[in-house]
């Protein structure tokens, strides 16, 4: 299929989507400011598309699952687009993918950078008329680096986006500065171990260093960090007022049993001391974290270490999901898998305990004022983030999309606050 384009022509329409972590998302919106650069015509639904793109997650089943449901989706909507996956999922099994019906292209995650090129050669080629990339002028996400060279026993991530590599740091300030100049206020800085970041010896401390001196970011967020990563001299660096005082540290156990079966390279203390240092320089900081239940041999005595650990350290989000076997991963192998419904007993469990965890840390700020940066708004409210990942809304006959105002913080609503412009 060829799109002969002549002066002045509009290239072909193309949907995204993206699953998964943020490293995902920040290919996905890369990829769509290329093709908007290049000519084509970004669409928000298959539907109305010649080209959909999905950018697919493996880290769980239920994340292959959702890829597998948007692909068949994609195809019941509009049985003529061209359906491409990429990402991890078509990664780690392309052929899989590839029998799914109406799928007709996979670009695992080597090939990825090159899609656009793909798709030219194959036909699918941009307009003359060239545009710009129009999506969400609040908030964007850029890559710093790429891999992981740790071989935890659960995670598949390392086998489907190989080895540690990291971004020039002149590369990532020349991104940064192009999106401020198109308007965006707060760049999230994403990668699948951002803290191991290390450009001929500049490591992440340098990076940040230099994106503060050389840019004029209103705020820079970090996507996720290991505990063994927090020092003193990076914490520091949120003393300018910058840098949001959100912390993303990933637990996965309170165990120090299961801990060491995950092939972590930590222990409840090592990981507790890491709260401690933050929470001792940046005393509003949130501190979120992933936790895993069902992990193979999983005891009910670890569960609930586990449960406690969380319950005492007050995190402000915890992001709870349960054990998946990924083939190629060594716990899929390990003795004493727990079943769904035990797994499923302990979600409900944990989920109970996030959610009334969100709510204390929230609590804390009842009464305060907050820069909150507004996403949007639907019925004369709205929305958006405290640097310290609190959703605040408030009402307003204006439009607040995409400003930095300072709210107090009310009372409870929704997933989040009402809050009042000061």
């Amino acid at each position: 299929m060829v799109n002969k384009v002549g002066k002045n022509s509009p290239g072909m329409k193309v949907a995204l989507d993206s699953l998964g972590c943020k490293l995902n998302q920040a290919e996905t919106e890369l990829l769509a400011r290329q093709l908007a650069s290049d000519g084509y015509r970004l669409v928000a639904s298959p539907a109305e598309a010649d080209i959909y793109i999905l950018n697919t997650c493996t880290v769980t089943h239920i994340a292959d699952r959702k890829s597998r449901h948007l692909l068949r989706r994609a195809h019941r909507q509009n049985p003529d687009t061209l359906i491409v996956a990429t990402g991890c999922y078509a990664q780690r099994a392309p052929d899989e993918l590839a029998r799914i019906e109406g799928v007709g292209l996979v670009v695992g995650n080597g090939d990825k950078p090159h899609l656009q090129r793909i798709l030219e050669e194959l036909g699918y080629t941009g307009g003359t008329v060239t545009g710009d990339y129009s999506g969400f002028r609040t908030r964007t996400l850029i890559k710093v680096q790429d891999g992981c060279d740790r071989r935890c026993a659960y995670c598949i991530v390392p086998l489907v986006r190989g080895k540690e590599q990291s971004l020039p740091p002149g590369e990532v300030i020349s991104e940064i500065q192009r999106r401020t100049a198109q308007g965006y206020k707060e760049v999230v800085l994403t990668g699948v171990n951002i803290g191991s970041y290390d450009y001929r010896g500049i490591n992440l401390d340098g990076l940040l260093k230099r994106i503060l001196a050389e840019t004029s970011v209103v705020r820079l967020r970090l996507s996720s960090l290991q505990p063994l990563e927090i020092t003193t001299e990076l914490i520091d660096l949120w003393g300018d007022g910058w840098l949001c005082p959100h912390f993303h540290l990933c637990l996965q156990s309170g165990s120090n049993r299961v801990l060491s079966r995950m092939r972590r390279y930590y222990s409840r203390d090592e990981f507790e001391g890491a709260v401690a240092l933050i929470r001792n320089r940046v005393p509003e900081a949130a501190i979120t974290t992933d936790i895993m239940v069902g992990f193979p041999g999983e005891t009910p005595a670890e569960f609930e270490e586990s449960y406690d650990f969380c319950k005492r350290l007050g995190f402000a989000r915890i992001h709870v999901f349960a054990y998946s076997p990924r083939q190629g991963t060594a716990a899929c192998r390990f003795p004493n898998q727990i079943s769904d419904r035990v797994k499923k007993e302990r979600m409900q469990r944990m989920l109970m305990l996030a959610r009334g965890s969100a709510m204390s840390f929230s609590r804390r700020f009842f009464g305060k004022g907050l820069g909150v940066l507004f996403e949007g708004q639907s019925g004369g409210v709205g929305s958006g983030l405290t640097g310290n990942y609190i959703r605040v809304y408030t009402r307003s006959s204006d439009n607040l999309t995409n400003k930095l105002l300072r709210v107090r913080l009310v009372e409870g609503y929704r997933d989040g606050v009402w809050g009042e412009i000061i």
